[in-house]
């Protein structure tokens, strides 16, 4: 896949993760996800597709950056870009991590949605959300007609800026949108929705490229059983995790005063050669790399207080009392919990978060170097996309055939519109007026659409 490819600097050449990362420096919960991978690429995948699957379940955490002192939340989103046959399923697993938060307070928001679908089920869960689509076909079909949309939507979304639709009736904004991606696809698929190395949405996704193939044995010779069992008790360790934070207090996350200088001298000294080789439009993906590095810092830091293994007196703190406290008087408050019962309780719940004046807790020097390394290889693979994006700019996307747009019209219209709605989205997506009113015509005619009223259509289920 990303052969012929401008060579990179040979002391880079290594973009594995895992294979480059001491496994023990993570928490338990990642290190028990991982003992399900065997190559150095599902270990990759499933490393960064689990991060990403838990940015979307840690509430009430945040960090501050930029001279602004900006809020950024530790929500992640990435693309997995392989051939067929890579092993991209194996990113899948990280869904079962959040499946049990989601049936107690939905969370996961469909791939195979419109865009006034996609955006009313964001609005409905007050802007927190989770993507987790393995089918990249779902990318190139369903969202082709509302890729501007989508691109658009995601970036704010990753940058926790109100997300507003103006033919929406219902919740037209959204603020500070909390949304978590993960999606596996081929390139055509990937470059559906980041068209452009100066789309500002490139530099804010992750991209994670596989370029080998999964051997035989390795797709159909799984240990299923054990690996349901250790996937149930992760999320179960998780779900812990997210009601403990759920109930609690907004905390604010900080590197350490050290650990903040070493991220800017890194990200300003490390990649001159690669700047160099690809232009200074790669230079928004290295400053960007930095905002990455602190949510994956947050979320190594968040996953290592739910490990039952994890002691006190590793790194002392108070925060665990706090949230209980939290947590008691919350629920007191609502009179129950907005969780069922039955979830795992760690009875050893102590976050290794070390107090600091003035602030909620510092990161720890172990998961800080962790996250750097992450960002470290990150930076790679998304060169290797830039390249491929550049190499394909001067391709034109194919034409939608206009039996295409009849369809993928009727499925942007809410179940109720008006005319004034019908055209307006006929507008946008280039459609004559003339033509829009002849197929709605026939959408009368052939029972799809019922008109209650002049001027007024209706969906026929």
């Amino acid at each position: 896949m990303i052969e012929n490819l401008n060579p990179i600097p040979e002391e880079q050449a290594n973009l594995h993760i895992v294979e480059n990362m001491d496994v023990n420096n993570l928490p338990e919960l990642m290190k028990s996800v991982l003992s399900l991978a065997h190559t150095p690429a599902e270990k990759d995948m499933l490393l960064m597709s689990a991060l990403t699957a838990c940015s979307g379940v840690l509430p009430n955490l945040y960090f501050k950056y930029g001279i602004g002192a900006k809020r950024y939340y530790p929500n992640l989103q990435l693309f997995i870009v392989g051939s067929a046959a890579c092993g991209k399923g194996i990113a899948n697993l990280a869904l079962e991590l959040v499946k049990p938060i989601h049936e107690a307070n939905p969370l996961i928001i469909p791939g195979d949605a419109t865009y006034p679908a996609f955006y009313q089920t964001l609005a409905k869960q007050k802007g927190r959300g989770y993507i987790h689509e393995s089918e990249g076909s779902v990318i190139t079909d369903i969202w082709r007609s509302s890729t501007a949309n989508y691109n658009t939507a995601l970036r704010k979304a990753a940058e926790h800026e109100t997300i507003s639709r103006a033919r929406c009736r219902e919740a037209s904004v959204i603020e500070n949108p909390q949304l978590s991606m993960v999606l596996t696809g081929t390139f055509s698929q990937y470059h559906a929705l980041v068209p452009s190395i100066e789309n500002g949405y490139f530099s804010r996704l992750l991209t994670l490229i596989v370029d080998e193939h999964q051997a035989f044995n390795s797709q159909y010779v799984q240990p299923s059983e054990s690996s349901d069992e250790t996937m149930k008790t992760c999320a179960e360790q998780l779900y812990h995790l997210y009601e403990k934070l759920l109930f609690s207090k907004p905390r604010e996350f900080c590197l350490t005063p050290d650990q903040r200088t070493r991220l800017g001298h890194h990200l300003e000294t490390a990649y001159p050669t690669l700047i160099r080789m690809l232009g200074e439009d790669f230079h928004s993906v290295v400053l960007r790399m930095a905002v990455h590095i602190e949510r994956i810092a947050l979320i190594l830091s968040a996953l290592r207080s739910c490990s039952p293994r994890y002691s006190a007196e590793q790194e002392p703190s108070s925060i665990s009392s706090e949230l209980d406290s939290d947590t008691s008087s919350l629920r007191a408050a609502n009179n129950a919990s907005a969780l069922p019962s039955g979830a795992a309780h760690c009875e050893d719940f102590t976050p290794p978060f070390r107090e600091g004046t003035g602030v909620g807790f510092l990161c720890s020097d172990i998961d800080y170097a962790t996250a750097e390394l992450i960002g470290n290889k990150l930076i790679l693979h998304m060169a290797q996309a830039y390249q491929l994006i550049k190499g394909t700019e001067k391709i034109e996307a194919p034409k939608v055939k206009p039996l295409d747009q009849k369809q993928i019209l009727l499925s942007l219209l809410p179940e109720e519109f008006e005319s004034k709605t019908l055209l307006a989205e006929a507008q946008t997506q280039g459609i004559p007026q003339s033509t829009v009113m002849r197929w709605c015509s026939q959408w009368i005619e052939n029972g799809i659409l019922h008109r209650p009223s002049f001027g007024h259509y209706k969906k026929i289920a």
